[in-house]
């Protein structure tokens, strides 16, 4: 199978970016599958639902979330009517949504997992333990399995890839916005990359207006973050995947900018 995800989209400018790269994306890998993190996507944080269905209608699969989940209050309107949209499973118990999908392409079956990290980010269930509980249902129907893992910390993105070396097809990080470039296949089988980096401004600081955050760091005061426009990225991972066992064969980071032009 071949699986296509891109990272985080940042505000209009990030949407933009997604429309503008996405079809040339996927005519150039033909993915089975396509995974957009839509969790900034409204703004900088959270997600619509016109946004969400500008997402689905630019080519995405599913949409997966993070931490800014919650930020936009419409999405308590749509998301458990969403079937694409996926959060992150390790919120409490409850809480509206669904952490995971079986997406059917073609003949195959994947599932897509959203969990969060615990480190410097808010309290919420245990993510290895949580992941551990899904597995054991999706793996009666499936041996291809995605997580979005949205965390902060390197070391809980790491320890989740090693964690589930072996057990999933892919472990992707998502969340810091700057892309790593330590994408490696596994020694029992799966893809991993810390962070696949963001969609949206090139020359902001995490898509946040430049001044606004240096002046955060100069004088520690308060302030209020604005996503910034200008040039654009999109920023992603492709992944091939073996339809029966679920392992890995290949991963590659995709980034595109001025610096890196897109080529077919």
């Amino acid at each position: 199978m071949n699986i296509l995800f891109i990272g985080d989209i940042v505000g209009s400018n990030g949407r933009q970016a997604l429309n503008e790269y996405l079809p040339k994306l996927k005519a150039k890998y033909r993915p089975d599958i396509t995974i957009v993190n839509g969790e900034n996507a409204a703004g900088g944080k959270g997600l619509t639902n016109k946004i969400y269905n500008e997402i689905l209608q630019a080519g995405a699969d599913i949409v997966t979330m993070g931490n800014h989940t919650w930020d936009k209050k419409e999405i308590f309107e749509f998301i458990n009517d969403a079937p694409r949209l996926i959060r992150p499973a390790n919120f409490p118990e409850g809480t509206p949504g669904k952490g995971y999908v079986i997406h059917k392409a073609g003949n195959q079956k994947i599932a897509v997992i959203n969990a969060q990290g615990r480190t410097f980010l808010p309290a919420i269930d245990c993510p290895f333990k949580k992941i551990d509980d899904i597995l054991a249902e999706v793996k009666k129907e499936t041996s291809l399995i995605f997580l979005d893992f949205h965390a902060e910390a390197t070391s809980e993105k790491l320890a989740m890839g090693w964690y589930l070396d072996g057990k999933v097809s892919a472990v992707v990080g998502t969340h810091t916005h700057v892309q790593t470039a330590d994408e490696r296949i596994l020694p029992d089988g799966t893809a991993y990359i810390t962070d696949a980096g963001m969609t949206g401004p090139y020359d902001g600081i995490l898509g946040v207006e430049r001044d606004v955050v240096i002046q955060r760091f100069l004088t520690s005061l308060p302030a209020r973050f604005e996503v910034t426009k200008g040039r654009e990225q999109c920023n992603g991972v492709f992944i091939k995947a073996d339809n029966q066992t679920g392992r890995a064969s290949d991963i590659k980071r995709i980034s595109i900018n001025e610096d890196r032009p897109f080529f077919d």
